[in-house]
């Protein structure tokens, strides 16, 4: 399971990583989704620059066929 892709394993918030004791809670899916943005840092940005083009782009479509 170990080579497996991060985004197919299980975050089930049950499950204790080999990092963690068991008298540990388990870290937050907000926590669990910052460690996969920090990982995978390229694609992150990558869809964060798409967006924000795309969103541009449509506002500016807009503004143009409305004036």
């Amino acid at each position: 399971m170990s080579n497996l892709p991060q985004s197919t394993q299980s975050a089930a918030p049950s499950s204790v990583s080999p990092d963690q004791t068991p008298s540990e809670p388990p870290p937050s899916y907000v926590k669990l989704a910052m460690r996969n943005m920090v990982n995978k840092k390229g694609t992150s940005l990558k869809h964060f620059f798409v967006t924000t083009l795309g969103l541009l782009g449509f506002l500016i479509g807009i503004s143009y066929l409305t004036r």
